[in-house]
């Protein structure tokens, strides 16, 4: 699942001038029709940056399609045969001009994607903070808040290896969780059953008293929603950690 586009440049800037053009610029432009999925994004990147030249735009704003264009794939050899032939159609001072801010853009020295940021870049959810429970993980989790009361849910994502230890989710009515895997490969074992593997779009409902761990395979990063169940007197209890024979006889 490729990464959602989310603007919020119309409100930042025009939000209280001119509210209904924020609107169109944040929700409906970057909104709707950037995460319309017929097109990939990089095509219409390529798409907007001719556009722009075509109408003699060279400030800021082709700057930033410019530089998106290069975090959606598109390569300094491609971006000069694009502005190229688009030139031919165009003019050729138009092609000009947007080589000389190409060129800045692609020359510019970008660091190299760590693993987190490639698997940030495959799902829909943030992957959030560093998990301010990870007292209770074995290795590297992060949690994202995503929503609240009446409904928590957030998404929890686990470097390659890492899970939680045994835990149970109590209620005297009600409770338990369920999880949706967003990305990834993990398992979910409830004690005294055979894991199960989880790979996007499986979904597990834990009631409440059922003692379990989720978590990571060895080889791959993991991402799930939590959806907490609403129940009465509903609390956590955190115990011991997997044994590594448990976990790495999958």
């Amino acid at each position: 699942m490729r990464e959602k586009i989310v603007q919020t440049a119309g409100r930042e800037q025009l939000g209280e001038f001119a509210p209904l053009f924020a609107h169109l610029n944040d929700d409906v432009l970057f909104g709707e029709v950037w995460n319309e999925e017929v097109m990939d994004t990089k095509t219409k990147c390529i798409i907007t940056v001719v556009s722009l030249m075509a109408s003699g735009i060279t400030d800021s704003s082709l700057v930033y399609h410019l530089q998106n264009a290069r975090k959606n794939g598109v390569t300094k050899e491609e971006i000069a045969a694009i502005i190229t032939h688009a030139a031919m159609y165009v003019g050729w001072p138009k092609g000009w001009a947007v080589f000389r801010l190409a060129k800045e853009v692609w020359n510019e020295e970008v660091p190299p994607l760590t693993e987190k940021d490639r698997f940030q870049n495959e799902i829909f959810f943030p992957i959030g903070d560093p998990n301010p429970f990870g007292e209770f993980f074995v290795g590297q989790s992060y949690l994202a808040p995503l929503s609240g009361d009446p409904l928590p849910v957030y998404n929890v994502t686990f470097e390659p290896g890492c899970r939680n230890n045994w835990h149970i989710h109590h209620a005297e009515s009600g409770g338990g969780q369920m999880l949706i895997c967003v990305g990834g490969r993990g398992y979910y074992q409830e004690w005294g059953k055979e894991a199960q593997e989880m790979t996007p779009g499986s979904v597990i409902m834990i009631p409440a008293g059922v003692k379990h761990w989720h978590g990571a395979a060895p080889d791959s990063w993991f991402s799930h929603l939590a959806v907490e169940i609403p129940g009465t007197q509903a609390s956590n209890e955190w115990l011991e950690p997997v044994e590594k024979a448990v976990y790495e006889a999958f």
